[in-house]
């Protein structure tokens, strides 16, 4: 719940608690007691629906494979589209056979982001721990490529070329801080956002039970609803094109 209500000596209701931030409590799905390792969760439970939920759209939904697309199917199309044109703008055409692992990371965190926005839902994607997976497997990922493809070229993408010999040194210190710094602003941003808009929510929520500023408090919720909505999406597009942006560096690292 978002609010209680607080009884004072006298056995009355004195005010009102919040507290938005229960929402993103981990507990056992089934009965009470400590989460191990292997206890099913509320948080592996919505991802579990996440990965039901993108299985229904992408292969269910586009099993026909009709001349004239069913709305599933047009969804799960510009879905494809959508990436694959982000991929293809960003890393160019080298970037295109790591096409799979980028739209599963899209399609995971949308349709993370907005199962969250269900009525009793639990929103995986504003837990660090879910976030910070994500960004960890693409820094290795696009670190390791790197080295791969470019061998000590890839070290190239710190020395900048273009600047200054005396200051290019220090650009370099610069640039390496900043590489390791990706993963943690990388999962940091979309989890705070998810975590933020939530909570503002239930906190709109429980003025609801003040009768006065109900009305106020429903058309808060409504247009905080709606930011919402925007903000699952282009969390989900941020995180996918700086994913592009890590890859391009990895691709091509020279500046």
């Amino acid at each position: 719940m978002a609010t209680e209500a607080v009884t004072d000596a006298h056995g009355g209701e004195s005010a009102l608690q919040f507290h938005p931030m229960d929402q993103f409590i981990v507990k056992p799905l089934f009965g009470d007691g400590a989460v191990h390792w292997y206890t099913i969760t509320n948080a592996t439970f919505w991802m579990a629906l996440t990965v039901l939920a993108i299985v229904l759209l992408l292969v269910m939904g586009t099993s026909k494979r009709a001349t004239i697309p069913s709305r599933t199917q047009s969804v799960a199309e510009l879905a494809y589209g959508f990436v694959y044109k982000m991929i293809e703008d960003v890393t160019g055409k080298d970037g295109i056979k790591y096409f799979p692992y980028i739209m599963t990371l899209f399609m995971f965190i949308v349709f993370a982001n907005f199962l969250g926005l269900l009525p009793l839902a639990f929103t995986t994607t504003s837990h660090i721990a879910v976030t910070a997976v994500l960004a960890f497997a693409v820094f290795f990922a696009v670190t390791i490529l790197g080295f791969v493809k470019n061998g000590a070229h890839f070290l190239e993408l710190f020395w900048v070329k273009s600047a200054p010999l005396a200051l290019r040194p220090i650009l370099a210190i610069i640039e390496l801080i900043s590489y390791f710094v990706r993963p943690v602003s990388h999962s940091v941003r979309l989890a705070g956002n998810m975590m933020a808009g939530h909570a503002v929510i239930k906190v709109f929520a429980g003025f609801a039970a003040i009768a006065a500023i109900a009305p106020l408090s429903v058309v808060a919720v409504t247009a905080m609803y709606g930011l919402e909505v925007l903000v699952a999406f282009i969390q989900a597009y941020v995180f996918t094109i700086l994913t592009c942006v890590y890859l391009k560096d990895a691709l091509h690292p020279a500046h």
